[in-house]
């Protein structure tokens, strides 16, 4: 079982991976199992559907009753109807400030969570249980939020879980894109950290068909880069915002295609070749990588559709309105080099140069 820690101002707490991580609840989370006054799963429909009996077995020493709230799979509990809904649920079963929230689900029903945990009485405790291998960069960090229509997690908080358990044993049951969509983040923590790494990842046959074995070797890797960034600014005022790479283009994605309508991991993997284009003309990227990101991509079934199906105006409406711009500038993580990230602010312009490249250097990818 691999363990670190994540040190944040006043307050720290494990992540840990592997297969039998649930044990930990009789031993590291019996004291704060039988410390809270009431316990709420909040859980993916379809990952309750399948593996809640496995969570709620491990928590059968727990000596009082533990309640679920289903959401909405994925993207789509990411809402405000939801997430009232969430606060509302809470209060009518009489939850405290003494109480405990346990996230199981992806990426998005712990963003959800760790909100409802985040403002139910100005801030209650929870607990990350995620199902899938994207989520090994939501669930570390503390970052919460639900999306509105006009963009991706634009009403959120910052809210640290008091502790991180992935049971990789859930990942076998993965679909082939929940896969590619968390591999996906795995590779944005290599590409902004380690140039050996990443070009290990980009030459590796088994990318989108990893083994549980080593992709929890990756993982906590991945886990790694970002707990350290992390711990250096938790707030995202400095280096925060290089985990970002990929994303403000990728989010645009998400956005046009319908949240939810093409997968997170998948976007950032269009924002990611994106972000290198832009790098080749503002940082220090050749573009004989970009064009070795892009083929690698090709291969492992990632879809550059919606950048052929849509014009570069769509996309630029998202971006206007996403977190990282300032004073109507948009602001992009770039690479100096694999492993070297830092911030640069770019007119519209510039922006749309890049996409008209991207479109032609993914020409052939429109009916994939």
């Amino acid at each position: 079982m691999g363990k670190l820690t994540v040190a944040v101002r006043d307050h720290h707490y494990n992540v840990d991976i592997g297969p039998d991580t649930y044990n930990l609840f009789t031993t590291d989370y019996a004291e704060l199992l039988g410390s809270v006054d009431r316990i709420a799963i909040i859980a993916d429909e379809k990952v309750a559907a399948i593996h809640l009996p496995l969570l709620q077995k491990a928590l059968e020493s727990v000596n009082h009753e533990i309640i679920v709230k289903t959401v909405p799979a994925g993207e789509s509990c990411k809402t405000s109807t939801v997430y009232i809904d969430c606060l509302s649920f809470l209060l009518n079963e009489k939850f405290t400030r003494d109480s405990l929230l346990i996230a199981f689900g992806g990426g998005a029903c712990g963003d959800l969570t760790g909100f409802v945990a985040a403002t139910y009485m100005r801030g209650i405790k929870y607990l990350q249980c995620p199902t899938t291998i994207l989520a090994h960069d939501s669930a570390v960090g503390g970052k919460t939020a639900i999306n509105m229509p006009e963009g991706k997690n634009m009403v959120g908080s910052f809210h640290q879980p008091t502790g991180v358990l992935f049971n990789t044993s859930l990942f076998e049951s993965l679909p082939p894109r929940e896969i590619r969509s968390g591999m996906a983040e795995l590779l944005k923590h290599a590409l902004i950290s380690d140039e050996k790494w990443a070009l290990e990842l980009l030459s590796e046959s088994s990318f989108s068909q990893p083994d549980i074995e080593w992709l929890s070797h990756e993982l906590l890797r991945g886990i790694e880069v970002k707990a350290k960034i992390v711990t250096e600014d938790e707030f995202e005022h400095s280096t925060r915002k290089f985990l970002n790479f990929g994303h403000t283009f990728g989010h645009a994605v998400e956005g046009v295609c319908g949240f939810g309508g093409l997968s997170h991991g998948e976007s950032v993997m269009i924002g990611m070749a994106y972000s290198l284009i832009l790098s080749e003309s503002h940082g220090a990227i050749d573009e004989s990588l970009t064009s070795r990101f892009i083929k690698f991509a090709n291969t492992h079934s990632y879809t550059f559709q919606p950048v052929h199906e849509h014009a570069f105006n769509v996309f630029m409406g998202y971006m206007e309105k996403d977190k990282k711009a300032s004073f109507g500038k948009l602001n992009f993580v770039l690479l100096n080099g694999v492993g070297k990230p830092y911030v640069k602010e770019l007119s519209k312009e510039q922006c749309e140069e890049a996409f008209n490249q991207l479109k032609q250097r993914t020409k052939g990818d429109e009916t994939k």
